[in-house]
């Protein structure tokens, strides 16, 4: 399962740091969760998310809404993942932590450390394929750069 989930977190972050954004939610579930906060919210349980889906088709709509409405300069992302950590399995379901860090490149060049934190996945078999249900970005910092556009 290990591997399986290596796999996963590589393609995933080949997806978005090639622009593929379109494949983004096929990494998910049709119901899913996908959300995005900061380590404090989620120490203190606080169910609010800087993005929050929860399901396939809301990842689609934020997808398109990046290619078709939102007006935002223009970036792209280089992630480093580290190697996850199987945390639990219950049922069909695969628990998971695995840190990462996202360098943000804008468009003159210049770079800078975007995001760090961990993600909490819940990983199921679908049809074959490792599938997120739940992915819970955990950023490490408590602020929020107006650029976060992209899914991390």
């Amino acid at each position: 399962m290990l591997e399986r989930v290596v796999r996963l977190n590589a393609d995933y972050a080949r997806a978005i740091d090639d622009d593929r954004l379109e494949d983004w939610p096929g990494f998910f579930t049709e119901k899913c969760l996908y959300k995005i906060t900061s380590a404090d919210n989620h120490r203190r349980g606080l169910e609010a998310g800087v993005i929050y889906a929860d399901t396939n088709g809301m990842l689609r709509d934020r997808v398109a809404a990046l290619r078709e409405a939102n007006v935002y300069e223009r970036q792209t992302y280089r992630h480093l993942v580290g190697l996850p950590a199987l945390v639990g399995t219950q049922g069909e379901v695969t628990r998971a932590e695995t840190p990462f860090l996202v360098v943000r490149i804008m468009r003159d060049g210049s770079m800078d450390i975007f995001a760090t934190g961990r993600y909490l996945d819940a990983l199921v078999d679908d049809g074959g394929a490792l599938r997120l249900r739940e992915r819970v970005v955990v950023c490490d910092s408590g602020r929020f750069d107006t650029l976060l556009a992209i899914p991390l």
